[in-house]
C-alpha cells in the first residue's frame, strides 16, 4: 500500500532524513518508534507532501506521491491526525467530525462515517454540542483521530497520540486505535511509548539519528537487547510515561 524508498529530507540547509526506507500493507499496524529528533514526525510529514524530500520516492497503491500537496495526498486516501491535533476550539466536536469529510458531498456516506466514528468513541458522542476546546486531553486526541476518519481513508498516520496524557488516558487512546485497527484500518503511527507500542503493534521500525536501524515484527523488537536496554526496561517499570501493565505483560488494550 505505501512504500518509501531511500527518503532524504530537511529543514533549511539541516537534514534530518537519511535514507529511510519502510513500507505498509494494507490491513497492518505498523509503528515508527525511537527518541525525540529521530525523524520520525519529519517522516510523516514527508508523506503527506508537508515537507518536500531532497530526494527519494513515496508511493501509494502504486502512484508516485512526490510533488503533490497536502490536499491532493489527503484525497487519495491517506488521512494525517497530527500531533498538534489542529482541532477548531471554537467549534463543537460535531463541527469539527464535519469539517473532517470536507470533500465528500454524498451526505448519506457522512451520515453513516459520523455514526462510526460515534460508536468507536462514545464520548465523543455524548459531547457532540460541546465546544472542542473545553474537551479534556484525551477527548481532543479522540475528536483528532475521529475527523480523520470522517474521508474514510485507506491509511491513516498518527503522530504521538500519547504526549502531553495521563497514564490511564494514554491507554484509552491506544485501546481506541487496537480498535480501529480490528475494524479494518491501516494504521502507521508514530510513537515515543516504545513498550506498549510494541505489544499492540504489527511492524515496527526503530529510527535514530535519521535513518531506521532496525526493523521487524513487533513481538521480536520486545525483546531485541538494544531496545531493551534503552526504550523498553523503562516503560516496563512504568516510569518517564510509560504505563506498565498489570498483571506483567502486555498492557490491558
Amino acid at each position: 500500500m505505501l512504500e518509501v524508498s531511500q527518503l532524504q529530507a530537511s529543514y533549511g540547509p539541516l537534514q534530518v532524513i537519511w535514507g529511510v526506507s519502510l513500507h505498509v500493507e494494507q490491513g497492518e499496524f505498523v509503528a515508527l518508534i525511537g527518541p525525540n529528533g529521530a525523524g520520525k514526525t519529519t517522516t510523516l510529514r514527508a508523506i503527506m507532501g508537508l515537507v518536500k524530500p531532497l530526494s527519494g520516492t513515496i508511493a501509494f497503491n502504486g502512484q508516485t506521491l512526490n510533488g503533490l500537496k497536502a490536499n491532493q495526498i489527503t484525497r487519495k486516501g491517506i488521512s494525517f491526525v497530527t500531533e498538534d491535533l489542529d482541532l477548531f476550539d471554537g467549534m463543537t466536536v460535531h463541527d469539527n467530525l464535519i469539517l473532517g469529510a470536507f470533500s465528500l458531498h454524498d451526505r448519506a456516506q457522512v451520515e453513516g462515517t459520523l455514526e462510526s466514528v460515534y460508536d468507536l468513541f462514545p464520548i465523543l458522542a455524548e459531547r457532540h454540542r460541546q465546544l472542542a476546546g473545553t474537551l479534556s486531553g484525551g477527548e481532543r486526541k479522540m475528536l483528532a483521530i475521529g475527523r480523520g476518519l470522517m474521508l474514510s481513508p485507506s491509511l491513516i498516520l498518527v503522530d504521538e497520540p500519547s504526549l502531553g496524557l495521563a497514564p490511564k488516558l494514554v491507554l484509552a487512546v491506544f485501546e481506541a486505535l487496537k480498535q480501529l485497527h480490528e475494524r479494518g484500518s491501516t494504521i502507521l503511527l508514530v510513537e515515543q511509548n516504545v513498550y506498549t507500542t510494541l505489544h499492540m503493534t504489527n511492524r515496527a521500525y526503530v529510527l535514530e539519528n535519521g535513518q531506521v536501524v532496525m526493523e521487524g515484527p513487533s513481538s521480536d523488537l520486545l525483546r531485541n537487547e538494544h531496545l531493551q536496554r534503552t526504550y523498553i526496561s523503562m516503560g516496563a517499570a512504568g516510569e518517564g510515561g510509560f504505563p506498565a501493565p498489570a498483571d506483567g505483560g502486555g498492557p490491558a488494550l
